[in-house]
Parts: structure tokens; sequence; C-alpha cells
């Protein structure tokens, strides 16, 4: 059970509302995280649209930004996070194959040269923060400086996003 309460719309107002109605509108279903994100509506808010941006308006390939989100809920053991990606890397197109070598890519033959380039940028952010200028010269072969802030942003954003989930123990959705 989550630490803190999952909030219906009848439980909140304004702003968040509206975007939890329009998720319901386009046939979205509203997750805990973000139930338990209405705590705090402000942030909230703000959280969701940052996620909305990663996930839709970007310039990073998804199958690309779907490994390494992957990847940080892998090494977060966050199970949520985890199970609501594998859908989404599904649906953009990331073979199974690739899925079930994740946590063990590094000895893996399924993942090409880009691939191998931003799971390790993304080993080194999530878990040291620092990038190694090697891992930096890597991805800055395949990626423009935008793609390098987006990435790093996604990143950052599911590193946060998964330890929200762990720390207030936030429930899968049936």
């Amino acid at each position: 059970m989550a630490r803190v309460p999952m909030l219906e719309k009848h439980q909140i107002s304004g702003d968040l509302l509206n975007t939890f109605e329009k998720m319901e509108a386009r046939g979205r279903r509203v997750l805990n995280i973000f139930k338990v994100m209405a705590n705090c509506p402000k942030v909230g808010l703000d959280f969701l649209k940052l996620g909305n941006s990663i996930l839709t308006k970007g310039c990073v390939d998804p199958c690309l930004r779907e490994l390494a989100i992957l990847r940080v809920g892998d090494l977060a053991k966050a199970g949520y996070e985890w199970t609501q990606h594998v859908a989404v890397a599904k649906r953009v197109g990331v073979p199974d194959a690739q899925i079930e070598a994740l946590p063990h890519w590094q000895t893996s033959d399924r993942f090409n040269e880009t691939e191998r380039a931003v799971l390790q940028y993304t080993d080194e952010v999530a878990e040291k923060i620092r990038v190694s200028d090697e891992t930096f010269q890597a991805i800055k072969k395949f990626f423009t400086d935008e793609q390098i802030v987006e990435l790093t942003t996604a990143i950052g954003y599911y590193g946060a996003v998964s330890r929200i989930l762990e720390a207030l123990q936030v429930e899968l959705e049936d």
C-alpha cells in the first residue's frame, strides 16, 4: 500500500483535475504515480508535463529513449517503472530480446553500437552522475546537443520517478 494517499478526481481541483480529465478523455488511464503526485498539486502538474514532454515531444528515437528508461528502472530495481515502460517499449518497437537482455546488456549481442553508447551513458548518469569523457564522446558520435540534453533529462527524470515510486511504495495498477 502506498505510503501517501492515491488521490482520486473528486479529491483534487484546478489544473491537475483538468489534466486528469483530459487524460481520461483521450482514453488514457490516470496512473497511480500521478494519483500520488496529486498530493502536491503544483509540483505534480509540472511533473506530469515534463514526463509528457519527454515521451511525446522529444527528438530522441523512442526505442533508444525506452531502452534508457528501462535501464534506469532496472538499475533502481523499480518494478512499477520497469513494468509500465516494458509496455511502452514494446509499443514503440523495442524487441523482446533486447528488453530481456537489458540487465546484462554489456555482455549481450542484442545491442548495436548506438544502443550500447546509450546504455553506457545511462548507466553512468544513473549510477555515478558524472559521465566519463570516453562515454560522452561515444554518445556525441550519435546525438546532437539537443538530443544529449533530452536523453540526460529523461534519465534524470525517470531516476526521480523510480525514487518516488520506491520511497512511497506506489503499487502497480491491476
